[in-house]
C-alpha cells in the first residue's frame, strides 16, 4: 500500500476514535446530569496550561528519535492488526526498529503519556467536564487495550530485546518500574 495513502488512513482512524472517544465522554456527561463546565479555581487552569507544554514538549522531544509520519504508518498496522484480529507476529507494515532513545529511554510509551497529559491539561484549562472524561477514557483506552495489544506485538517482533526494555523501562510512569515477575513473556 502506498506510505501516502496509508498516512492519510491512519491520520483518519485517529481522528475518528477520538471523535468517537469524546462524543461518548459528552454523552456520559450529559446521562449522569454533570455540569458541562467546571468552575475551576485559576490554579488547577494555570495546572493544566502547564501540563499541555509538558505533554507538547514531551511530543515533540519523541519526534526528534522517531519521524510522525512513521509513528503512524506503525500506529494504523497495530490498529488494523488490533481490529482484524491478524497474527501478532507479522510484521505487515511496521518498518521503525526499536528504538530506545529520548523519551523512550524513561518510559515505553512517551507519545500516549504525552497524549494523556494533553487531554488531561485541556480539560483543566477549559474546565470542561466532557473533555476530563474523554482524558480518562483515552487513559483506560491506552492502558488496557492499546498498549497490552502493542506491547505483544513488539515482544512478537523484537523478542527478548523488547523483554529486557519492558524490564528495566517503566510503561507510562518515569521511574516507576515493574517487578520483573510482573512482566508476562
Amino acid at each position: 500500500m502506498e506510505k501516502t495513502k496509508v498516512f492519510v488512513m491512519a491520520l483518519f482512524i485517529i481522528i475518528a476514535l477520538l471523535s468517537i472517544i469524546f462524543e461518548i465522554a459528552f454523552l456520559v456527561t450529559r446521562v449522569l446530569n454533570l455540569p458541562l463546565s467546571l468552575d475551576l479555581p485559576i490554579e488547577l487552569r494555570i495546572v493544566g496550561a502547564v501540563s499541555i507544554g509538558v505533554g507538547v514538549v514531551l511530543v515533540l522531544w519523541l519526534f526528534k528519535y522517531r519521524r510522525p509520519a512513521t509513528m503512524l504508518v506503525s500506529t494504523y498496522f497495530t490498529f488494523r492488526k488490533l481490529f482484524t484480529r491478524a497474527p501478532i507476529g507479522e510484521a505487515s507494515g511496521r518498518i521503525e526498529p526499536l528504538i530506545i532513545r529520548g523519551p523512550q529511554k524513561y518510559v515505553r510509551h512517551p507519545l500516549y503519556l504525552g497524549a494523556i497529559i494533553v487531554f488531561w491539561g485541556y480539560g483543566l484549562l477549559t474546565g470542561t467536564t466532557s473533555i476530563l472524561i474523554g482524558a480518562l477514557i483515552v487513559l483506560f483506552w491506552f492502558r488496557l487495550v492499546q498498549i497490552p495489544f502493542e506491547e505483544k506485538e513488539m515482544r512478537a517482533l523484537f523478542g527478548d530485546q523488547y523483554v529486557r526494555y519492558m524490564h528495566d523501562t517503566p510503561m507510562l510512569i518515569p521511574f516507576m518500574k515493574l517487578r520483573a515477575g510482573k512482566i508476562r513473556r
